[in-house]
């Protein structure tokens, strides 16, 4: 059960090359300025232990990782990390955002891997205790774009990210089922403007979740 808290929780969600991880950290600085205490954060990791599930889980390593391992990494990374983390901070006020959270799981581990939907809602509650998040901004873009943003920043990627087409338009078709499914929470980015385009809309959201820039 979710308990009480006195923050904002913020999450950014979106394939790979979205500019996601980009914009929370220019949202992270403009809300410092503005006052507000903030607390950036990701999944997986977050967390010491939760930091190594996730070199568990993005690493291309010799024994394949099946779907239900994967699932059950994310479900124990996220459970470490609102517990130690996302939660407390909640409580003591902070604006917590955080580059990935459940809809992930519901995109990558279901929509991607194919995982039933009703396999995964039991684990993410008992991981989460049911928290949601105030804001999700999901932020899309067409998948041959975003992943050749991705890809063209150089460097050997990691597990998911050399994932098939096919996969990310998987992961992009449930993302947005259900930012359909849930409006009130979700706010859909288009993620194919510039880098200060995309913010703009960032700033907007927050701005109306938050009660302007002030604290």
């Amino acid at each position: 059960m979710a308990r009480l808290r006195h923050g904002f929780f913020v999450t950014f969600e979106g394939i790979e090359g979205v500019g996601k991880s980009t914009q929370l950290a220019r949202a992270a600085d403009a809300l410092e300025r503005a006052g507000h205490p903030v607390l950036r954060t990701r999944e997986p990791g977050g967390t010491p232990v939760a930091e190594r599930l996730r070199e568990i889980v993005l690493s291309a390593a010799d024994e394949a990782i099946v779907p239900a391992a994967e699932l059950l990494i994310m479900a124990a990374a996220r459970a470490q990390h609102t517990a130690h983390v996302i939660r407390p901070m909640l409580e003591g006020g902070h604006v917590v955002l955080c580059d990935r959270y459940v809809d992930a799981t519901y995109a990558y581990q279901g929509g991607g891997r194919g995982t039933d939907e009703r396999t995964i809602a039991p684990l993410m509650a008992l991981a989460t205790g049911d928290l949601v998040p105030d804001l999700t901004l999901l932020f899309d873009a067409p998948v041959v774009l975003a992943l050749g943003r991705a890809r063209g920043r150089g460097g050997p990627g990691d597990r998911i990210e050399a994932e098939a087409v096919g996969f990310f338009e998987r992961v992009r078709a449930t993302y947005l089922a259900r930012a359909r499914a849930e409006p009130d929470r979700f706010r859909v980015i288009d993620a194919s403007l510039t880098e200060d385009g995309v913010a703009a809309q960032v700033d907007r959201h927050l701005a109306a979740l938050l009660g302007g820039v002030a604290p």
